[in-house]
């Protein structure tokens, strides 16, 4: 990983015909109609949110922003669903763990 990278842990699931994915370090969902389309639209959601929070109107709320965390039942959601991938036991084309690397220096800043 570089050092401008930060990894954030995240997960994703289908529900009935639409897909939901979840950060559980800043407490943000998405909702697509594929796993890449929610995937993209939570990274874009991540980065608008880092961007406000550390230049944007929030970054006054930094602080409080960063350290935001998901629900108990997201976290615990996310661990269950690491536990039995890698027991093997959790391979399905219906949940999906991934992890965004976002630049510490948000995107749009570095365009200003």
């Amino acid at each position: 990983m570089k050092p401008r990278e930060l990894l954030l842990r995240c997960y994703a699931n289908k529900y009935g015909d639409q897909w939901q994915a979840f950060c559980i370090d800043f407490g943000l969902a998405a909702q697509g109609d594929s796993y890449e389309e929610v995937k993209a639209k939570l990274s874009d959601m991540i980065q608008e949110y880092l961007y406000d929070a550390l230049v944007g109107e929030d970054k006054e709320y930094a602080e409080q922003l960063l350290q935001r965390k998901a629900p108990f039942k997201q976290i615990a959601t996310y661990y269950w669903y690491s536990v039995l991938y890698h027991l093997g036991v959790f391979r399905n084309e219906f949940h999906k763990l991934f992890k965004l690397p976002q630049a510490l220096v948000p995107k749009n800043y570095l365009h200003e």
